[in-house]
């Protein structure tokens, strides 16, 4: 752990605030897409649904958060050479890292088991698919090209599937690939942001090597074409058998726009991290209150 002499230049913080941003609370965002299913089904408003969704969003809280601690402390020396990822709290010498592995591994243990006790068994085995897939990714698969971008999009598409599962709803097959094809958007244009901050010969991220800035680019516009493609037909599916205004079909113009307006942030390489992009982005956040007024219409109203 470096001397506290050796954190960034404007680093702050007790070790208690540091080791509540290890957790990065600020990423819990990231799961909400637990609510998507249940949402998309038009059966949130039951009591039974949404608290089931509530204990699985939490879950997933906990154990992203493990995730992101175990994470941080294997990338501890490539996060000191990163420009921006030396200022997390393990990287910084704030937190030691035995303190951070400890704690990953109670939370851990701590929602499988609750999953287990107190909600489906299906939704312990995703979230235990969840954990093995991220801890392959922490210590091996992180460094295989393609593979890394597959992982990290499995993550999102775990987090889908795990609000379905908790609250019992069949997934349309549209909306799985919707998902899948979306996350896959998102993390390839994560890593063209990462790429772009570093520049392709001063890349920290041993498979970020492997890529080049138009390959990168290819991966998140095809992604971007097979998830309007998919949404499309998930829309369709939804309208098929409703009456009146198509408010589904309507759906997918503020979707597609709103993947659009992303991608400006994506083709500047200032995505990075895509929730802060997406929380601060004002056009972005209004396409996105359209299309979630646009949705609702066409499952509750239908």
């Amino acid at each position: 752990m470096p001397a506290v002499a050796d954190r960034p230049a404007g680093f702050r913080g007790s070790p208690a605030w540091g080791l509540v941003r290890a957790l990065r609370p600020r990423q819990w965002v990231k799961n909400v897409l637990v609510l998507a299913a249940p949402l998309a089904s038009g059966l949130i408003v039951e009591l039974d649904v949404l608290r089931a969704s509530l204990l699985a969003f939490l879950l997933f809280c906990a154990i992203s958060s493990a995730v992101y601690l175990v994470n941080d402390a294997v990338d501890v020396e490539e996060d000191r050479r990163h420009p921006v990822k030396r200022h997390r709290p393990i990287a910084a010498g704030l937190v030691p890292r035995g303190l951070a592995l400890g704690l990953a591994v109670v939370l851990f243990v701590v929602p499988l088991a609750l999953a287990a006790l107190l909600a489906r068994p299906e939704l312990a085995w995703v979230l235990g698919i969840y954990a093995v897939l991220q801890l392959a990714y922490c210590f091996a698969l992180k460094h295989q090209p393609v593979i890394d971008l597959a992982i990290v999009a499995s993550g999102f598409l775990l987090r889908t599937v795990a609000g379905g599962v908790a609250a019992g709803i069949a997934l349309s097959q549209w909306f799985l690939l919707v998902a899948a094809f979306g996350s896959l958007f998102m993390v390839a244009g994560k890593r063209y942001s990462e790429l772009v901050a570093v520049g392709e010969g001063a890349a920290t991220r041993r498979s970020l090597k492997e890529y080049s800035e138009s390959y990168l680019r290819f991966v998140w516009s095809m992604s971007a074409g097979v998830t309007v493609t998919v949404y499309s037909l998930w829309a369709f599916e939804v309208g098929a058998s409703g009456d009146g205004v198509p408010w589904a079909a309507i759906s997918i113009a503020p979707f597609v726009l709103g993947l659009l307006r992303h991608a400006v942030d994506l083709d500047k390489g200032e995505a990075g991290e895509p929730e802060a992009v997406v929380l601060h982005d004002r056009v972005l956040l209004s396409l996105a209150v359209v299309w979630l007024v646009t949705v609702a219409l066409a499952v509750f109203g239908g």
